[in-house]
């Protein structure tokens, strides 16, 4: 009887033990075999959000069981049943929709004005009050080779006045920085940014009046999702200011946006007359994509990458800076977090804050890193 109570008690911790293991994904194209990128998988007992990053991988922690919902635009949803991830590294094979709907025009009314409604109709959806975990990370280039890489899990509460607060919850810092760089860095503001997705304000130049004399736009069905439509924005040939090119997917009967893109093609930026005086600035790569995700009761952003590089002008040269910047939702909350003014953070990057490393974040906060940027990390760590 002893045995049996000793064996049973055994057989109780190494399953305690087991719950809370360490778990991985990947997901794949079941066609091609191809990773598939910014998938969307759900843990649906504690409804948290991961990302696949570019090698279609995430990872997460969990205690006790829970299926798995994998979604992504151009794919069929797919969930899957937890007695079927028990095994780490575990493969998902999504279907590729078959749709072909990206040659239909589908909507008489003047683009421009339904892109103002849209737009409208996303902000006023946006704007309750929640609070948002965020997985943030930036890599910094100073002429081609990584300098400085920093990164954190913090939450953002949302005002009534559309208006952010930030508390950090760990973050940390690598590399080196040059001095007459670090300016160029701080310029980059958490809370502005946040803000400036929820009030979609990347899409401005769009909404004026005028800007139907500097762009061109089109509207068609999305080619694998029939309940998305495609609104493409280009800049025309006799453009004087427009540079940018918008690609932005909507939900017609809901009218929010759900991803919008913003590029600039090199040929456009042959258009743009070099600047030569000390200190200016000239674009030579700009890209922003941001994510958003209704649930059927509540619509947030889900994630971004933006990606700027320019040459700065110098006396006796040009200094290239590149910086790439990612925010990951984690976890989406409808109630507001209590804190103290003292923990709320000010600053403008994470670059200004001291390293606070309590557990691996990194490895489970939405977005699991490449092995290619865990080796710029592991890089830059050693420049500290």
């Amino acid at each position: 009887m002893k045995q049996l109570l000793l064996l049973f008690v055994v057989l109780f911790q190494l399953n305690v033990f087991a719950q809370n293991d360490e778990y991985s994904i990947y997901v794949k194209d079941i066609e091609t075999l191809q990773p598939i990128e910014n998938a969307t998988v759900t843990v649906l007992k504690t409804k948290q959000v991961l990302m696949t990053n570019a090698d279609g991988k995430i990872t997460f922690v969990l205690s006790g069981g829970s299926n798995i919902q994998v979604s992504e635009m151009n794919y069929e949803n797919l969930t899957v049943r937890w007695a079927a991830l028990k095994e780490s590294g575990f493969v998902v094979y999504l279907k590729n929709k078959k749709e072909n709907l990206d040659e239909v025009v589908v909507s008489k009314e003047n683009p421009q004005k339904m892109l103002q409604k849209v737009v409208s109709n996303s902000k006023q959806k946006i704007s309750v009050a929640h609070r948002l975990k965020v997985y943030v990370r930036e890599f910094f280039m100073l002429d081609n080779q990584y300098s400085y890489y920093n990164d954190g899990l913090v939450n953002f509460q949302f005002n009534k006045n559309n208006t952010t607060t930030l508390l950090v919850e760990q973050n940390r810092s690598y590399g080196l920085i040059d001095t007459d760089v670090s300016a160029d860095l701080k310029g980059y503001d958490l809370n502005d940014i946040m803000e400036n997705y929820s009030n979609f304000k990347y899409l401005d130049p769009l909404l004026d009046a005028k800007a139907k004399k500097e762009y061109d736009f089109t509207t068609k069905g999305h080619s694998k999702n029939k309940d998305y439509y495609i609104m493409s924005v280009v800049p025309l040939d006799k453009a004087k200011e427009a540079i940018d090119n918008f690609e932005i997917i909507y939900d017609p009967e809901k009218k929010i946006i759900i991803e919008f893109t913003i590029s600039v093609t090199p040929a456009t930026l042959d258009k743009v007359e070099e600047k030569t005086k000390e200190g200016e600035k000239n674009i030579t790569k700009s890209f922003v994509k941001v994510n958003y995700r209704w649930d059927g009761t509540d619509y947030y952003l889900l994630s971004s990458n933006e990606e700027i590089g320019y040459n700065v002008v110098l006396k006796d040269k040009t200094k290239n800076v590149q910086v790439r910047n990612s925010f990951v939702t984690t976890g989406f909350n409808k109630q507001n977090f209590t804190y103290n003014e003292s923990d709320v953070f000010k600053e403008k990057s994470l670059f200004n804050k001291k390293n606070k490393i309590l557990t691996n974040y990194w490895d489970i906060s939405g977005f699991t890193a490449t092995e290619q940027e865990k080796a710029i990390i592991a890089s830059l760590e050693f420049k500290l």
